[in-house]
């Protein structure tokens, strides 16, 4: 799209104004996108320079409630905690992490593994675990936060091979952690699941987190709705509700699912929100490998597919809006947030994160 010299710098002061850290920007930050970046009419997405990189394939990223940044840094085997500035703030040792929430506590939660060693041959095991930093305790130094190890229990000791690789925190601090697996012919306890953890209290005012059960209706290995065929990722509201969003890369035909919970005299449990075959969110091998989705403040959602190279964005009712990617834009993006009119990419491929902004935003 070619812009007159007058309106182009227009545009670049605008910017500058609008964006809240505004000394960390210059007009060499911001690149016209190409017509792989283009959307609809004069409605692009303008990348904010530079990337932030230093990652080895990191596979989730959240935008936490202070807010900071925490990446999971999965290849360097480490969680590193960011401000909105890009600037490390503080690391911590994790094996392998894949996921990543935080609490309205603050404390993170954390889906990775662990090294155990067998108690009679002294042999190490690899298990998937789920770990919660207390942040809040160490004055937010995450080198320092105390951790509970909530997974594995001794029961999956026996179950070396699952995984755990998306948690969903909620309003009541309870929250959600999928789990895969090899081993879903029981209807008992299949290994592709979504486990559920109440926060609760002790007679002396203690907490504790406790594992109550699993969501119920979910196919192990269903390629309709609702499905726990390898969920990639669980994202909440960020309301006073349990709705949630799944990715999935198993062999469900809709790999991004919009589940509602309801309560009535009839039902108490899980309905699709919206119509299969219809809305464009829900048309039938949409997604090839979604591996993230976000939300921004007016309910809009971004799924970021790591086959497709692709950032999608669709509204409340599922229509798809500005949508963008492609091999020159991405190279395996893995996890997607939001804040504050910017969009950010965890570009695992490229072991960057990137950040966008609409041009609209920008005048």
């Amino acid at each position: 799209m070619k812009i007159k010299l007058f309106a182009k710098y227009t545009l670049i002061l605008t910017a500058i104004i609008l964006i809240s850290c505004s000394e960390k920007f210059n007009i060499n930050q911001f690149e016209t996108s190409n017509d792989k970046v283009n959307i609809t009419g004069d409605t692009v997405y303008v990348q904010i320079k530079p990337s932030w990189g230093g990652f080895n394939k990191p596979e989730a990223m959240i935008i936490g409630k202070e807010p900071f940044i925490y990446v999971a840094d999965t290849y360097n085997n480490r969680i590193v905690m960011m401000n909105l500035n890009g600037d490390i703030l503080g690391t911590r040792e994790v094996k392998h992490p894949v996921a990543l929430a935080q609490d309205y506590l603050l404390n993170l939660i954390v889906c990775a593994e662990i090294d155990l060693k067998d108690s009679t041959t002294g042999v190490k095991q690899t298990y998937g675990a789920v770990f919660k930093f207390h942040l809040v305790a160490s004055s937010h130094h995450i080198e320092k936060a105390k951790v509970d190890t909530l997974l594995p229990r001794s029961i999956d000791i026996s179950n070396p091979g699952r995984i755990y690789t998306g948690v969903a925190t909620f309003f009541d601090n309870s929250f959600y952690i999928a789990r895969q697996g090899p081993n879903n012919s029981t209807f008992i306890d299949p290994d592709n699941s979504i486990l559920i953890f109440k926060h609760k209290k002790r007679s002396d005012g203690t907490a504790f987190d406790t594992l109550i059960g699993r969501v119920a209706n979910l196919d192990p290995l269903s390629s309709g709705i609702p499905s726990a065929s390898l969920i990639s990722s669980i994202t909440s509201f960020n309301r006073k509700n349990y709705n949630i969003i799944l990715t999935l890369i198993g062999r469900s035909n809709f790999k991004t699912q919009w589940l509602k919970y309801v309560q009535s005299p009839e039902f108490t449990g899980y309905t699709v929100n919206l119509t299969p075959g219809q809305e464009a969110m829900m048309v039938p091998n949409r997604f090839s490998q979604p591996e993230g989705a976000a939300l921004d403040n007016v309910g809009n959602i971004f799924v970021v597919d790591a086959s497709k190279d692709s950032v999608f964005k669709f509204n409340t009712f599922g229509a798809e809006q500005q949508s963008f990617g492609g091999p020159d834009v991405f190279k395996e993006p893995y996890d997607v947030g939001f804040f504050d009119r910017t969009l950010y990419i965890l570009d695992r491929g490229d072991n960057r994160i990137k950040m966008f902004i609409l041009s609209t935003d920008l005048r």
